[in-house]
């Protein structure tokens, strides 16, 4: 059995003991359904409504502006069918960026394609940048919405969302950021700093339970819900709350979003080591911007592979990684991220090292002894 290296951080964290045994108390004995008139339900209600007032704080927010959702890609539908489907009486245009997560992409392709709203989806530099002067260009009288990511999760660009955001708020424009991929990774003082009427998070991305998310939404905006049954959630939110995720959430918050769990001090070196491995390999490119990037994030381009034979020839070694292909029934489909910065040519080759708060120098150094034959055999292969 190989040794185990994972560098695959954006996708998912592991579960951090001490977020765990704060959950553990209420996978037992704190099981009441906080929507119970009982003392049982009223215990559990006691300590959701705590929860959210912690998380609140934490945030710089209302409680009553924070929405716990199942993960990042429900606070991201939330936030994008019920903001766009409340405005819709002021307009039916929509502004988001050829990069974003398909968790924001494909609700904007359901509202263009199924329910008469027009998008406009922003290019991007070589960077993986979206230009704010380009915002101010695509806006129109009919514009109700904008959700642009704060980093990417393929390449790691940050976006200047609160230059973004002030644009949309200089114009009335409702402004969504799928922060999912910055917090615990980029300094956060509260929400303010995104200029932004809705903001997604999610727990896992920082060693917090899967299953749990929350939306925050600026007081007044009350969007449409997509869930529906009981009144939960200030009647945003349909469904019996997930108590156990949602304080294995705010305990994340609070222990690992400031400072940032993912250190830039200590990631920086290690991924500038696994850089000057990539750029000496022949037939690789970088596409991790050099600046304004999460700094735990390295991904690459490799001429004459692809995404299979990369991430087969990875896992052989032990080596956890990821790439933008969707690998399906031995198909390939290209990164929309890489096709968006213009290497079309390499869309079905990337590969993202995405380093953590467990990785090592050790780790580095094996990934980069073993790079070059494996990028060999996948470009033989």
């Amino acid at each position: 059995m190989p040794r185990t290296v994972y560098f695959d951080y954006n996708a998912t964290t592991p579960l951090d003991a001490a977020v765990r045994a704060v959950m553990l108390p209420f996978l037992g004995e704190v099981w009441g359904n906080p929507s119970s008139v009982h003392h049982v339900g009223r215990k559990a209600r006691a300590l959701l409504d705590d929860a959210r007032d912690r998380a609140a704080k934490f945030l710089g927010a209302k409680p009553s502006e924070i929405i716990f959702t199942g993960g990042g890609t429900e606070a991201n539908n939330l936030a994008i069918f019920g903001a766009a489907r409340l405005l819709k009486p002021k307009g039916k245009h929509l502004i988001t960026s050829a990069i974003e997560h398909h968790a924001v992409l494909h609700c904007f392709d359901y509202l263009e394609k199924k329910e008469g709203f027009a998008v406009t989806r922003l290019p991007v530099n070589t960077n993986g940048t979206v230009s704010v002067e380009d915002l101010k260009k695509a806006i129109r009288p009919e514009t109700v919405l904008v959700s642009i990511m704060a980093a990417n999760n393929e390449i790691g660009t940050l976006q200047p969302v609160a230059e973004l955001g002030a644009v949309c708020h200089e114009r009335g424009i409702a402004f969504h950021s799928d922060a999912v991929q910055m917090f615990g990774k980029e300094p956060f003082e509260n929400l303010s700093q995104f200029h932004a009427d809705l903001v997604s998070v999610c727990a896992h991305k920082f060693h917090g339970p899967k299953g749990a998310g929350l939306l925050y939404i600026k007081s007044p905006l009350h969007p449409d819900p997509i869930l529906f049954g009981g009144g939960h959630e200030n009647e945003r939110r349909a469904g019996t709350e997930n108590l156990p995720a949602i304080i294995g959430l705010v305990a994340a918050l609070e222990k690992f979003v400031k400072p940032p769990v993912f250190e830039r001090t200590k990631l920086q070196p290690l991924a500038a080591k696994l850089i000057a491995t990539v750029e000496k390999i022949p037939g690789c490119e970088l596409v991790s911007p050099r600046e304004d990037c999460l700094a735990n994030t390295v991904s690459f381009v490799v001429r004459g592979a692809d995404s299979i034979g990369l991430m087969a020839g990875l896992d052989l070694e032990g080596i956890c990684a990821s790439s933008g292909s969707a690998c399906s029934a031995g198909s390939i489909e290209p990164s929309h991220v890489i096709l968006a910065i213009g290497k079309k040519e390499s869309a079905n080759s990337l590969v993202r090292f995405s380093l953590g708060r467990d990785s090592t120098l050790a780790e580095v150094d094996f990934v980069c002894a073993s790079l070059p034959e494996i990028i060999r055999r996948a470009q033989l292969g």
